[in-house]
């Protein structure tokens, strides 16, 4: 129907630090960054360096308004956001929202911490669009309008993340990255939050095989993602925040085991446009 199209975009996949070269081309080596059409309106979740790229789509689109979704401030997350293109663009209005540090540090102060000197030249005063910063407690929902519906979740991560869950026009979209699971044990609060999603993006840095020496690193495995979505009737699991060192030949063999563990199940590329069918 006309007005509700509602997919995933994704502009960037990996996780820690950008990679690039011929090696990892096909699944591609930006740190995160989605693009989330609902509609007309634009989400963007989180401003990894696949941020510059999607930016600079935009540029085409002159004027606009964007809700830019953090789930954390470690670099991999933020280092884009100074580059991404609309917020030095007058006739644009970005809306920047955030939780993760909720009572501890306001999402402006966050950015104003980030772009200072000596780590950056310029602070947000160069921004030339109608930028503007909120702050939210996780577990609460957002309203952003014309039908949209945000629900976040606290995520295990070190110094905090939030996941989301994106609804809209009967469908919804997860987001649940930089997220280290419990083994053994099941996170009720997280499994409820994804119940019935129609996409759920998932942290699957590593697998189960290497995952006890990276406890405490604050990220899952494929495997886990696979387990909770058949758990909670997910309908397709998206892994994401792939590892630097992994290239595109070592991705291939993970995409072939999901796809054997959970048939449907995808790993995500840089490019790709998903939509959800519920």
């Amino acid at each position: 129907m006309p007005g509700k199209d509602f997919y995933v975009k994704f502009w960037g996949v990996r996780g820690s630090v950008p990679v690039s070269g011929p090696s990892t081309c096909r699944y591609g080596g930006n740190t995160p960054c989605l693009e989330i059409r609902c509609g007309e309106r634009i989400i963007m979740l989180d401003a990894g360096s696949g941020a510059f790229l999607f930016g600079e789509h935009l540029k085409h689109q002159r004027t606009g308004e964007i809700d830019i979704l953090f789930t954390h401030c470690h670099y991999d997350h933020i280092e884009g956001a100074p580059f991404f293109s609309p917020v030095h663009m007058a006739g644009w209005k970005v809306r920047c929202w955030s939780g993760h540090q909720y009572g501890k540090m306001t999402t402006a102060e966050m950015i104003n911490a980030y772009m200072r000197q000596p780590y950056f030249p310029v602070g947000p005063e160069v921004f030339g669009a109608d930028a503007s910063f909120h702050d939210f407690k996780p577990k609460s929902e957002l309203d952003l309008g014309d039908g949209i519906k945000i629900k976040t979740h606290p995520l295990n991560h070190p110094d905090g993340a939030v996941g989301y869950r994106v609804e809209y026009d009967g469908r919804s979209i997860c987001y649940i990255t930089d997220m280290e699971h419990s083994q053994g044990k099941t996170d009720q609060g997280l499994c409820d939050f994804i119940k019935d999603a129609g996409i759920m993006i998932y942290d699957a840095m590593y697998d189960d095989d290497h995952f006890e020496q990276f406890i405490g690193f604050g990220h899952s495995t494929w495997q886990e993602g696979a387990r909770i979505s058949t758990k909670m009737n997910v309908d397709q699991y998206v892994a994401f925040h792939h590892q630097p060192c992994h290239d595109d030949e070592k991705l291939d063999l993970v995409s072939a085991a999901l796809e054997k563990m959970r048939p449907g199940s995808v790993l995500a590329k840089e490019g790709v446009v998903l939509r959800p069918e519920k």
